[in-house]
């Protein structure tokens, strides 16, 4: 029995006033839509608003969050993975009692059906259809590697008809890849991919294995160990998912692979590389679906903050991002897109290749086979008057200087660069060819960052680290006296490894007057270091040392990424 209209308990829930719902109602009579879509469409609501009004209407317990204590992966392996996904809806257990959350509950029939299959006295709860689904995909029990291997075995009668190390030849591939276990078990790699958060699976041959492993927070885990003898079927399927040309294995060959996994949009970079005992597989995986990190959000200094917020409102000028491949240079460029992404301010961005897309920017795609090179891009981009270019990477001279000349011109140009240290990307636009003086007048600010661990927030111990830690790290008695250092453990939460996601740590070089003459007087790296050091800039290794103080990551973690530097 429905209790008030779910407008009348917003109201009551002070989540919107009495005129928003008139609003709403009004326009509701005249579209036909749903109050629930108008009031989302108006950013009146959140989906969560909506979820506890309605648990509230029809008198259910509201879960904001399913966490592993709450699974009993028997009871819900008992249900067709299917039938949870269509429904939206997951068996768990809520305050010691079997209990069915929903997103809908006043569909009663899937319900019914669900609470007949778990038998017994069944509670009911409302919870927001992402709370479901990401319980589903974070805990739904599927085969194990050693399960889908033992199953392969089955299936095959314990191989091809080959030897351990042999050759396959094309018709026996053909067969294999077409076979359904073969199938599934690419579809278990990529999908363990994604449920474990990977980055890049590698899919390595050698003269007597096969190995699989997952690259998971930047560290290299082996997850599964298919026999040698799939190693052909294994990677012919992925070909013919990447539409790459599979009975061609001298050369390397590169494509792209958009699937679904986990009810999850996700964009497969792959890559083929021949080797003395097979081909070689590199994927990385793209969540098409994750969102940009708000500027503000990405562990940024108070101090870096404020001088990045402050040069990217500049009208004109260069701002680049250094680091390895790997760093986070594209989410911090993204970031700063997002904050610049306006109705009256025009973007262009030219990348190999586009990681995420973001409404409202024009992004263009290299593509050097047939000539759209990150130079030919930029001199048609500048003709399309935009006020912002994004270059996804500086890396060649020509497109340094077509960067050059867009900043001179009234373009504020972000841009990527791998350098070592902020400092040291002066030096390296001097040797792309960049004149000194266009770089004195052109270059705003110089981000170098790298990528540390977070420790897992569950697991953490207090410890204090060896006299040699301490010691590379030059930390005085005082420092180390009162900071608090942590150590990972490793729980369920975090798959044993202690860390839980990674975070960025930077060092932020602004080029003022002082730094310009400099630039201009073509002085080592090591002299606009000491003058950018003496004008505020925090080092990598002394921003990271700011994260371990604040427990977010390890001492050992900042100083595998960072090193210490002595200035005079």
């Amino acid at each position: 029995m429905l209790k008030d209209k779910i407008g009348d308990i917003l109201v009551e829930l002070k989540v919107i006033s009495p005129e928003q719902l008139q609003e709403c109602l009004y326009e509701q009579k005249g579209t036909g839509k749903s109050l629930s879509h108008i009031l989302l469409e108006r950013h009146f609501v959140t989906k969560i608003d909506l979820a506890r009004a309605l648990a509230k209407q029809v008198s259910l317990p509201f879960v904001d969050r399913v966490t592993e204590q709450m699974v009993d992966l028997a009871m819900l392996g008992k249900v067709p993975l299917k039938f949870l996904r269509q429904h939206i809806v997951i068996p768990i257990m809520f305050e010691g009692q079997k209990t069915i959350v929903t997103a809908n509950p006043r569909d009663l029939e899937p319900l019914d059906n669900l609470s007949l299959l778990m038998a017994g006295e069944v509670s009911y709860a409302v919870a927001t259809d992402e709370v479901i689904n990401d319980a589903i995909n974070r805990y739904y029990p599927l085969e194990t590697s050693k399960e889908m291997m033992e199953e392969l075995k089955e299936e095959d009668g314990g191989g091809f008809g080959l030897e351990e190390g042999g050759d396959i030849d094309e018709k026996d591939i053909m067969e294999m890849v077409n076979d359904a276990p073969i199938v599934r078990l690419v579809n278990h790699i990529l999908l363990q991919a994604v449920k474990e958060n990977a980055s890049d699976i590698h899919i390595e041959s050698f003269e007597k294995e096969l190995r699989i492993r997952y690259r998971i927070d930047g560290n290299m885990y082996q997850r599964v160990i298919p026999p040698k003898r799939y190693q052909g079927a294994i990677v012919s399927r992925i070909k013919i998912m990447a539409n790459l040309n599979i009975a061609e294995k001298r050369v390397p060959q590169d494509g792209r692979i958009q699937i679904k996994i986990a009810d999850k949009a996700v964009d497969l970079r792959v890559s083929v590389l021949p080797c003395s005992f097979g081909e070689r597989v590199s994927i990385r995986l793209l969540d098409k679906g994750k969102n940009v990190f708000e500027l503000d959000k990405i562990n940024f200094s108070p101090r870096d903050l404020g001088i990045v917020t402050k040069n990217i409102q500049r009208p004109n000028g260069i701002i680049l991002v250094s680091g390895p491949t790997g760093s986070g240079k594209t989410t911090t460029l993204y970031s700063i897109l997002t904050r610049l992404n306006q109705p009256d301010v025009n973007i262009i961005t030219v990348e190999d290749s586009v990681e995420y897309t973001i409404n409202g920017i024009s992004q263009v795609q290299v593509n050097e086979k047939a000539g759209m090179t990150f130079a030919a891009a930029l001199r048609s981009i500048v003709r399309q008057d935009p006020d912002i270019i994004l270059i996804g990477e500086m890396r060649d001279g020509i497109t340094a200087q077509i960067a050059t000349q867009a900043a001179l011109t009234g373009h504020l140009v972000l841009s990527t660069i791998h350098t070592i240290s902020a400092p040291a990307t002066i030096t390296r636009l001097i040797d792309m060819g960049v004149e000194p003086f266009l770089i004195a007048s052109t270059l705003n600010t110089v981000i170098s960052q790298r990528l540390v661990r977070r420790l897992c927030d569950k697991c953490k111990q207090v410890y204090q680290p060896g006299e040699a830690l301490l010691k590379r790290a030059e930390l005085s008695p005082e420092v180390v006296k009162k900071t608090t250092f942590y150590k990972p453990v490793g729980c369920d939460e975090c798959l044993n490894t202690g860390y839980r996601g990674r975070t960025p740590i930077f060092e932020v070089m602004e080029v003022n007057d002082g730094i310009a003459k400099l630039i201009v007087q073509r002085v080592d790296a090591t002299v606009i270091k000491q003058k950018a050091i003496a004008d505020g800039m925090t080092l990598l290794v002394d921003d990271g040392l700011r994260c371990v103080a604040e427990g977010i990551t390890t001492l050992e973690e900042v100083m595998s990424v960072a090193f210490v530097e002595s200035v005079e």
